[in-house]
């Protein structure tokens, strides 16, 4: 996980991979491969567009627009088996995945010995060929469970935890660079909590989540009897397995701790002090065992958690290590070992936890594989035949269109003093919008992959990400990087560099198209635009400054006047009914929420001042401002299985969709107005209960 992305904040829960990009050549979308490479779209997925038939005229708008405008759809699209939701975002990640299919099966057929072609060649290649995995089975991970069998001692647990994370394996903490908080142009270390299987410290405590905690017992256990040890003990040592991470669950912090509270990042201490710490984990020899220099200074996040790493490495019996470490190396390579391993691996993570009906082809697993390993490479080729060079100009429009709306909102603000004001227009000053793909691609070289194993290519790529990361260590902030690769379905926003990204493979219907109307393309991709921009003034975003250092820059009658607001957004979406006794969660979801309220009303500007002094042309008998709302409502259509929406209830700082779908129109005049809703209708908040923030 890269620190970058877990601050960030998204327009989706999409995850996308962890491959950013460096110093290399100059990106250009016909850079590259135009004479190779080629796409049949003929053989693409559809995309998804708002159309007249998809409303459901039974439902009244101004009670459950989600339902007016999605409902229809959402009945006749059932959840695909292998997926655990089903929407606007999902469909695009198909047609994504099948660009990437044709680019990776041609790659694979090049004579190429280096360069993007190569790596992707090789990854797919290797993937594809299930015998040869099969027959290898769990002998290429053999020799790290031999060293692990070998652990005797409290120093010999500490040195394999140190050689391990060298490797690019950390097992109990993330590490790696990020901007400093305070000085956001230098790159510093940080260390952060980790070593949990289960998404959230909850799920061993919760009494709601104890059938999970048994199921991951038993996948625990099966997963140890899978890598050769007999079944009783293999039993039993997932009893193990379970206490040590009970353990270190209870000191580590939730999700919604994490998500709102940004602050648990930044610890800077030396690490002489991390030492004094953790003195059973000395991080003086950490950084060396390494390769990194020892800095003065690094970020020691969550320093309970590291505390108690080092208590465990005293007190728990080095039998009960061995299997926690034992367990968590086959299950991390699971994906890519033979059969028997991947499909326990689904049949937990995504079946049991999720609800996933069906194991994803081969194809599609090993996209995801190089998604994560090496997305950038495959992104390169991507851009060369998928993004028209005009999408790039239109979207830089679209998007200065609504900087000039977000600005005259501000500045009309009357619960903002104007001290507060001009701080806030600053910031608005520096923000910094990527469109499409990067200005310069990452430099592969280094990265030496095969058409011998499958396996060696992951864990070659692992240990190649992982050290060019900790070469950014002590470095200054290269802010020509990307969190995101271009063929990923989301946008982010992120507040140590004050930048919009918005990734490629998400500029197409319902977000974006050339050929659409000018409120569609406001109320879909534009609304993302203004969600991404107010990310930087959501509960989170807005205590970074104009440059991207973490500083206060509100004065305090500000600051409660925000709160205040903020507060009224949590109640909103806490009386939200997700399922059965079960809320949506405000606090958890509320920088996103916000950014959902102030984009919305941002876009709409934007689509108001673009189009005005022109006649409504009333496209198939709806108004331009209906348009603009429904196409927002498509962009949330979204189904969910019940395990995927209970995941996401505890973890995802998101809304389910139906409820951003009706959440932000509902306080804004302007929705009621075009569908005139009438006061007191459930689309219609007014008086205390209408929130009003950016």
């Amino acid at each position: 996980m890269l620190l970058s992305l877990a601050i960030a904040t998204a327009v989706s829960a999409c995850s996308g991979d962890d491959a950013a990009p460096a110093a290399g050549t100059t990106a250009a979308p016909e850079a590259g491969n135009e004479a190779t490479l080629t796409l049949d779209e003929s053989n693409l997925p559809g995309v998804n567009r708002f159309q007249l038939s998809d409303l459901d005229t039974s439902v009244d708008a101004c009670t459950d627009f989600g339902g007016y405008v999605n409902g229809k759809w959402l009945e006749a699209n059932e959840i695909p088996g292998d997926r655990t939701s089903w929407g606007a975002f999902e469909m695009l990640a198909e047609r994504s995945t099948a660009i990437q299919r044709q680019l990776a099966e041609q790659a694979a057929a090049m004579d190429a010995n280096d360069g993007v072609e190569n790596i992707v060649g090789d990854f797919w290649a290797t993937g594809m060929d299930a015998e040869k995995i099969n027959a290898q089975g769990i002998e290429p991970i053999k020799s790290r469970l031999e060293q692990i069998e070998a652990l005797d001692s409290q120093e010999a647990i500490a040195e394999y935890l140190r050689t391990s994370a060298a490797r690019g394996e950390s097992f109990l903490f993330g590490f790696g660079p990020e901007a400093d908080f305070k000085n956001s142009d230098l790159n510093i270390a940080y260390a952060t909590q980790g070593g949990l299987g289960l998404p959230d410290r909850g799920y061993y405590f919760d009494d709601d989540k104890q059938d999970k905690l048994a199921a991951y017992e038993q996948h625990v256990a099966k997963v140890l009897e899978l890598s050769g040890i007999p079944a009783d003990e293999a039993a039993s040592q997932a009893k193990d397995v379970i206490a040590f991470e009970t353990r270190l669950a209870e000191v580590s912090k939730s999700s919604e701790e994490m998500s709102r509270d940004v602050s648990l990042y930044y610890n800077p201490v030396s690490p002489a002090q991390a030492d004094e710490i953790a003195p059973n984990f000395p991080w003086t020899r950490f950084f060396e065992s390494q390769g990194v220099a020892t800095p003065e200074m690094f970020s020691f996040a969550m320093p309970d958690f590291h505390a108690e790493v080092s208590e465990m490495l005293a007190d728990v019996p080095a039998e009960q290590w061995q299997s926690y470490l034992r367990f968590h190396t086959v299950d991390g390579a699971s994906p890519y070992l033979s059969d028997e391993f991947a499909e326990e691996n689904f049949k937990f993570y995504s079946q049991t936890m999720r609800g996933q009906k069906e194991m994803k082809e081969r194809e599609k697993r090993v996209l995801d594989t190089i998604g994560g390993q090496a997305g950038e490479a495959l992104g390169q080729m991507y851009v060369d035949v998928a993004f028209p060079a005009d999408s790039k100009a239109r979207m830089e429009e679209l998007v200065g269109n609504l900087s000039d709306a977000l600005k005259t909102r501000i500045e009309n603000l009357d619960w903002m003093g104007d001290e507060t004001k001009k701080k806030a227009i600053e910031k608005w000053a520096s923000f910094t919008p990527k469109v499409g793909y990067p200005d310069k691609w990452r430099d592969w070289s280094g990265l030496e992959t095969s058409r011998d194993s499958y396996i060696e290519n992951v864990l070659a790529a692992q240990e190649f990400n992982y050290k060019w990361q900790l070469g950014k260590i002590g470095e200054p902030v290269d802010k020509s990087e990307w969190g995101m690769s271009p063929q990923t379905v989301n946008a982010y926003y992120n507040p140590l560099a004050n930048e919009i990204v918005f990734p490629a493979a998400i500029l197409q219907p319902p977000f974006f198209d050339p050929d659409a109307t000018p409120e569609m393309n406001y109320g879909g991709i534009g609304a993302v635009i203004g969600h991404e921009m107010i990310h930087g003034y959501d509960d989170q975003g807005s205590r970074f400054g104009p440059t991207g250092n973490f500083e206060n820059w509100w004065t305090e009658e500000d600051s409660k006047g925000f709160t205040g607001r903020t507060d009224q957004l949590v109640a909103q979406f806490d009386a939200y009914e997700a399922m059965p006794g079960q809320n949506v969660n405000g606090k958890l979801t509320l920088g996103e929420n916000i950014a959902d309220l102030g984009g919305l009303a941002v876009a709409y500007d934007a689509m108001k001042k673009a189009t005005e002094g022109t006649e409504d042309p009333m496209t198939d008998g709806m108004s331009r401002d209906q348009r603009f709302f429904a196409n927002w409502a498509t962009v949330w259509r979204r189904n969910f299985t019940e395990d995927e929406l209970k995941v996401r209830l505890n973890t995802d700082p998101h809304a389910p969709a139906n409820f951003r779908a009706m959440g932000a129109p509902s306080n804004l005049p302007a929705f009621a107005a075009a569908f005139e809703c009438k006061p007191g209708q459930p689309m219609v908040r007014q008086g205390d209960q209408q929130v009003v923030i950016w």
